[in-house]
């Protein structure tokens, strides 16, 4: 689900909750290290990405929060906020000179040129949390 974000809706608070599952709490999010990435440049788009985003010469900058059932990925170009809720049963990771989030054929590509360590790790613990979480339901 990929939605402008710039405003808040409850309608979209709920649906996301429903997909992803609701907010780690406090002591569960210091308990697992931090559930969000630092700062990501995005480098490339998917073709349904570019109809929402209206690239310029500006760097669009992107974080991740881990959720119980799947991610959220929140993107920001100027003035506009975007939201991609992706349930781990639909999510794919690539990690080639850099990471890209894939899912139902659309696609984020993020450059390394920023914290590039500190976001290996929050990639490796996304990727543990989608294992964990596709065995406990039989997904695997």
């Amino acid at each position: 689900m990929i939605f402008n974000s710039t405003h808040n809706e409850i309608e979209k608070e709920i649906e996301t909750d429903n997909l992803v599952g609701k907010k780690f709490n406090l002591i569960k999010s210091i308990r697992l290290g931090g559930i969000g990435s630092k700062r990501l440049i995005v480098e490339e788009v998917s073709p349904n990405f570019k109809e929402m985003i209206q690239q310029k010469n500006d760097l669009i900058y992107s974080n991740i929060e881990l959720r119980d059932k799947g991610i959220i990925v929140y993107v920001v170009e100027g003035q506009k906020r975007f939201t991609w809720v992706i349930p781990f049963y639909k999510l794919v990771v690539y990690k080639s000179p850099s990471f890209s989030i894939h899912s139902e054929g659309n696609f984020i590509r993020f450059s390394n040129q920023l914290n590039q360590k500190q976001n290996l790790i929050f990639f490796k613990k996304i990727l543990e949390h989608k294992y964990n979480f596709n065995k406990q339901n039989n997904h695997i």
